[in-house]
């Protein structure tokens, strides 16, 4: 027995769907006569009548309404798979695994993620907000699809992106004398009780570096590991800090006011992907899409 071919069951779906062999034709973009030598040629194989004439036009039969339910599950099928080639072509599904450093995760890229996935409807996010060792530690250990963490990167082998540096800002409690000047130096400071990073961080030692170099001394209150905390200190009233910008921003409408510093002091950090695949074409446009926010961010 021949064998049925696709183009035969497409005319029979296109006919019933339309009830018409001429808009069937209109719909597979073919001739009248191809769509009635493909189901004269499919009623052969399959040795049954599909369609009665009445009129001018065709009537089916109850063993091609029976047939049709069954192609119909069919054509579902692949209408679902090449709906879903094209999601992922347009990367819009799937899911995407993040871990971020908190200054990044404590507002800034939560938002951005949530405007990147409007736009994907079918894309689900896992999202963790973890130290920088943790982020690296994470996505060496393919946990997670991609890391953002500040530079440099303990770990060598893991591909990395790098992303716009933004500088670092001083942050005063609201109503604090030195937010009377639109931008700080290392000799306001002199005298002024300060909220740090904890020793050993990269972040306290490129600020205390700059501090040292001017021969400025502080009043070093309190150390802490997360610079929400630093804000939070600040707020209080308690003292002065220096701090990344984005957790600055968040805090900015929260007793903190926040004020250019120079010399500059570069946050940097990196976008790093598991070193075991290429990075999925998501994650690889979610990078892009930051790296967009931030040429914006300072201004």
């Amino acid at each position: 027995m021949a064998r049925i071919n696709s183009r035969q069951v497409e005319a029979f779906r296109a006919t019933m769907l339309t009830g018409s062999v001429t808009e069937a034709a209109a719909l597979m973009t073919v001739t009248q006569p191809a769509v009635s030598r493909l189901l004269r040629d499919l009623q052969a194989l399959l040795k049954m009548e599909l369609f009665e004439r009445r009129g001018t036009g065709l009537v089916p039969t109850a063993a091609a309404m029976a047939l049709y339910t069954e192609v119909e599950r069919s054509f579902v099928g692949l209408e679902r798979i090449t709906a879903a080639a094209e999601e992922i072509r347009g990367r819009r599904t799937g899911s995407l695994r993040i871990a971020a450093l908190p200054a990044l995760s404590n507002g800034y890229l939560p938002r951005l993620a949530g405007h990147f996935l409007k736009e994907r409807p079918n894309l689900n996010l896992a999202f963790f907000g973890v130290i920088s060792p943790i982020v690296v530690d994470w996505v060496l250990n393919n946990q997670c699809d991609i890391g953002f963490a500040e530079v440099p990167i303990a770990h060598s082998g893991l591909p990395s992106l790098r992303l716009p540096a933004l500088a670092r800002v001083a942050v005063l409690p609201t109503g604090h004398r030195l937010a009377e000047k639109e931008v700080l130096e290392p000799r306001d400071f002199e005298g002024e009780t300060f909220i740090s990073l904890s020793a050993g961080s990269s972040s306290r030692h490129l600020v205390d570096q700059v501090f040292h170099r001017h021969d400025v001394r502080r009043v070093l209150r309190v150390e802490t590991t997360l610079s929400e905390i630093m804000c939070g200190m600040v707020s209080s009233g308690l003292g002065v800090a220096i701090c990344d910008p984005f957790t600055a921003q968040e805090f900015s409408t929260r007793g903190v006011v926040v004020r250019r510093f120079l010399p500059r002091i570069d946050f940097e950090f990196s976008a790093v992907f598991p070193a075991q695949r290429s990075p999925s074409p998501v994650a690889l446009d979610l990078v892009e899409t930051m790296r967009k926010s931030l040429a914006e961010f300072e201004d």
